[in-house]
């Protein structure tokens, strides 16, 4: 076990850390002042006798996971639009070293949405994650491809509802999804652009030129890349070809279930580490046992990591491997290179949806939530906005 010593509660020194951050790996210290990083120098410096000194012994100090996609665990799920729940998903996601959650919604009516939103708006949590805001995955998307989402409550891109939804929710919708084939949709995207950090093509049928018209128009975001949109084809590059063209972010789900590890390998080298989002896309069951658990209103079964529709084994509905999961999955199992795997859940996510000042790196000025992980990335100690929580 590492040494650590507890002295001063706001004043933390972490030595001998191999630093990852940004896509870079580095040998340093970092010093944390209360609930920020103070400093990030690659060399040891002298201690006050009033710190408290983690030696890392030459583990990975890494920053605090960021998942801008999942929608529930441990039972609970956004939608659920309770404080007991947001409360229960920020407690589990803590604890499993993602300490910043933009957590998504589900297809539902505006006045359903609404319930989440008002919950959303003044929702700070007590515990675990830190919550920085709300993806709104539906209900603008193509009915054709709805996976899934409930298509009963499928509608056309309507902005101001998504304006209506953004003043409730106190404009913490970070993220909006939409179909760009839709009816509308380009005129949506242009009147929302400036509203969310990112809008987002999702569950769609688009092929690359109106792919590429959306993001001309404002869209920079892919949602579940590979994952309800058409595939890349020679002749028919569609909207993933089109992402990479317009240097858009990607979100990938590394589960094992939803990409092939190969396509992984090129999705990263074809996006490159300054646009893969890593995602977990996890619903409630996510840290329970097998069984039949609802989604946005359809049952979904659970066996081992696999959960599908109940009504159509076929339709893969989320997942339930929780970021760091996938994240060790990412390197272990697909072979991407840590520190970029390691950017892409945390880095790349916190500036997509505009939180990059407070979140993502090891850097100071921002908060100081913070991971020390083993050879096998394995969680040793966690430290949340500069106090030592494992």
């Amino acid at each position: 076990m590492q040494a650590v010593s507890k002295r001063k509660a706001n004043s933390m020194k972490i030595l001998n850390a191999k630093i990852c951050s940004n896509g870079q790996i580095f040998d340093g210290e970092v010093t944390v002042d209360g609930e920020r990083i103070a400093s990030v120098t690659p060399k040891e410096t002298s201690s006050s006798s009033d710190e408290t000194i983690i030696d890392a012994k030459g583990m990975y100090v890494i920053p605090g996971l960021l998942d801008v996609h999942f929608h529930g665990c441990v039972g609970y799920d956004t939608c659920d639009a309770s404080k007991e729940a947001f409360d229960k998903i920020a407690e589990y996601e803590g604890s499993e070293g993602v300490l910043a959650i933009c957590p998504a919604t589900m297809t539902y009516p505006e006045d359903k949405l609404s319930e989440i939103m008002d919950i959303a708006a003044d929702y700070e949590s007590p515990v675990g994650a830190d919550f920085v805001g709300l993806h709104l995955e539906g209900p603008f998307i193509n009915p054709n491809r709805v996976g899934a989402q409930n298509s009963d409550y499928v509608q056309k891109p309507d902005a101001d509802m998504l304006l209506r939804l953004q003043e409730r929710a106190k404009g913490r919708i970070r993220i909006c999804d939409v179909a760009p084939e839709t009816e509308n949709a380009i005129d949506f995207v242009e009147k929302i652009k400036d509203h969310v950090a990112s809008v987002s093509i999702a569950h769609t049928c688009t092929d690359y030129d109106t792919a590429m018209q959306a993001f001309e128009h404002g869209a920079n975001h892919l949602t579940h890349g590979f994952n309800a949109m058409p595939g890349i084809h020679h002749r028919k590059p569609g909207p993933l070809s089109a992402a990479a063209d317009a240097e858009a972010d990607v979100e990938l789900i590394c589960d094992n279930v939803h990409i092939h590890p190969s396509v992984v390998r090129l999705a990263f080298k074809l996006f490159t580490d300054e646009h893969v989002i890593l995602i977990s896309d996890t619903m409630r069951a996510c840290g329970l046992e097998d069984g039949c658990y609802d989604l946005g209103g359809q049952q979904v079964e659970v066996k081992g990591n696999l959960a599908t529709l109940a009504s159509d084994s076929a339709t893969i509905a989320g997942s339930v491997t929780n970021l760091m999961n996938c994240l060790r999955c990412a390197v272990k199992t697909m072979k991407i290179p840590f520190a970029s795997a390691v950017k892409a859940a945390t880095h790349n996510p916190a500036r997509s949806i505009g939180v990059l000042d407070d979140y993502g790196d090891v850097e100071a000025g921002k908060y100081a939530n913070l991971l020390i992980l083993d050879e096998e990335l394995n969680i040793v100690h966690m430290i949340k906005r500069g106090k030592l929580v494992r």
